[in-house]
């Protein structure tokens, strides 16, 4: 992994000097956007069909979407990987699936992928700890149809458009946020795994921080529930949400503590044509995760 990441380092700086200052600034610094989409993109030239169950493929003979996917992460911070995701594997294969299609997963398909971050289970109750800082997500093949919509919605765009007295709440330990689903179901059958209270918004007021669970967000009081219910509704707002239809030869950039991002429902037809993302996981550090570390590796943790 440390030597195909240099590799991309190598390539990656042969971009236009304005290109690769935007994407290194970007991951960088409080003033920037959330999301990013970065345009003409290598692609691979001989795609094999869309995986029916989810990925890897296996067949896949070229690999010029995963260095294009690591050349990015590596621009932003340190691809990183967890057991619980994708079986601990660095880059994600985002595909639709018939078990999947109902689910708040990225295997879903019918249904609207609520707002949400990429969150992490920990033991010590917070699960936006050591979650990543950023995600990439590259598209290997668009939806047939042009139905399949990613958004993103900033933290700072939503408190411009919400009450004081819902940021208020929101800034109260009232929720608690489900482990994701990879968790849940190695280790807990499916049942919910919810985090200590805590809010759903940090930080100054300037550059605040969101953490908002994709799994399912229980809430505590009646004034949460309502507050949560308004926040999901204002990341919908046409002032708010912004929006793409990835396309092949496009990758976008999501910083995963500024805002959070959702999916629009899509037809799935599973024969080989649907929409195929692949995804990494990026961390500023891996430092200060070090502790879930699995021994033999550098870059996959518990």
């Amino acid at each position: 992994m440390d030597w195909v990441t240099t590799l991309a380092h190598k390539a990656f700086a042969t971009l236009p000097a304005e290109t690769l200052q935007a994407i290194l600034d970007f991951g960088r610094h409080v003033d920037t956007p959330g999301v990013t989409l970065v345009e003409n993109l290598p692609v691979d030239l001989d795609l094999p069909p869309t995986p029916s169950n989810g990925g890897p493929c296996v067949g896949k003979s070229t690999y010029v979407a995963e260095s294009v996917l690591l050349g990015l992460s590596g621009l932003l911070g340190e691809p990183v990987s967890f057991l619980t995701e994708k079986d601990g594997r660095a880059v994600h294969d985002i595909i639709p699936t018939a078990a999947g299609a109902q689910t708040q997963t990225s295997q879903g398909s019918d249904v609207f992928l609520n707002f949400h971050n990429d969150i992490v289970h920990d033991a010590g109750g917070r699960y936006d700890v050591s979650n990543p800082d950023f995600l990439v997500l590259n598209c290997l093949r668009p939806d047939l149809a042009g139905e399949a919509l990613t958004a993103y919605a900033d933290a700072r765009d939503l408190t411009d458009h919400l009450d004081d007295t819902t940021i208020e709440v929101l800034r109260s330990p009232l929720f608690q946020l489900n482990a994701p689903g990879g968790y849940t179901r190695m280790f807990a059958g499916g049942r919910e795994v919810l985090s200590e209270p805590v809010p759903l918004l940090t930080g100054p007021a300037e550059a605040p921080e969101i953490a908002v669970a994709a799994n399912g967000v229980r809430r505590l009081t009646p004034e949460a529930d309502a507050a949560f219910d308004t926040l999901q509704k204002v990341a919908r707002h046409p002032e708010v949400a912004q929006i793409v239809s990835l396309r092949a030869g496009q990758a976008l950039l999501i910083n995963n503590r500024k805002g959070i991002h959702a999916r629009s429902r899509f037809t799935a037809r599973y024969d080989g044509k649907d929409r195929w993302l692949q995804r990494t996981y990026v961390r500023r550090s891996l430092w200060n995760i070090r502790d879930r570390v699995v021994e033999g590796s550098r870059r996959t943790h518990r």
